[in-house]
């Protein structure tokens, strides 16, 4: 079933971004700073709000910890010609989306987690740590998150439907965790075309990622 979510969001992807312009510039321009969709948080009842904090203070730390993941693959790897470059783009790419998160989070008021240090320690090894075990290892590192990550942006879209559409920050931030799920699926797609398939022990590498990840992901909701 995965499998075809991501065909389908592979095809669609190029046309998406053909006719709308990412919804993260809202973020990143300072002229929209005043906008707001980009400035103001939605009155809403106690149930949402714990829906919307825990799901931004989870996507803040799972922001941090690949910002580290790939420094730490960055620092083993950097200097191969083909992975480095590769690894670089990806890297800049989840810089984006932390700086856009950490907007995120001021704008909403969440507390952010207090498992940032353990984040930022946890992703840096597991970034160093398989890129040492060679470069398909540590495309396999990065396909395993990003399949957790994907599942993970796409149960926070149905979570959103509960979230009020009338004021204008809820459309906006199911516009960017739409944005990012399909960048990370891309990273994704990019490490299986690295053959990240080629790891040693790649089910058991995929299946200890994955979960350290979903369990990650619940520790941050609660702290």
């Amino acid at each position: 079933m995965l499998a075809g979510h991501l065909q389908a969001a592979k095809a669609l992807r190029p046309l998406t971004r053909a006719i709308t312009c990412r919804a993260s510039t809202f973020y990143t321009d300072l002229s929209k700073n005043q906008e707001p969709g980009v400035s103001t948080s939605p009155d809403i009842s106690p149930e949402q709000r714990e829906i919307l904090d825990n799901a931004l203070r989870v996507d803040q730390a799972g922001e941090i910890a690949a910002n580290w993941i790939y420094r730490g693959q960055f620092a083993v790897l950097g200097h191969d010609p083909r992975v480095g470059p590769l690894i670089q783009q990806m890297w800049d790419q989840e810089k984006l989306h932390l700086e856009v998160m950490d907007k995120l989070q001021l704008q909403h008021q969440v507390r952010p987690t207090l498992l940032s240090d353990v984040a930022k320690a946890a992703g840096f090894a597991l970034g160093a740590a398989t890129a040492f075990m060679g470069k398909e290892a540590a495309m396999a590192c990065t396909e395993a998150v990003e399949t957790v990550i994907g599942e993970h942006y796409d149960d926070q879209l149905k979570d959103f439907e509960s979230l009020p559409s009338s004021h204008p920050s809820i459309p906006l931030l199911k516009d960017v965790i739409k944005e990012f799920r399909d960048d990370e699926l891309e990273h994704l797609d990019t490490a299986v075309e690295h053959h990240s398939q080629r790891a040693p022990a790649h089910a058991l590498l995929s299946a200890v990622v994955g979960g350290g990840c979903k369990v990650a992901i619940e520790l941050c909701k609660r702290f």
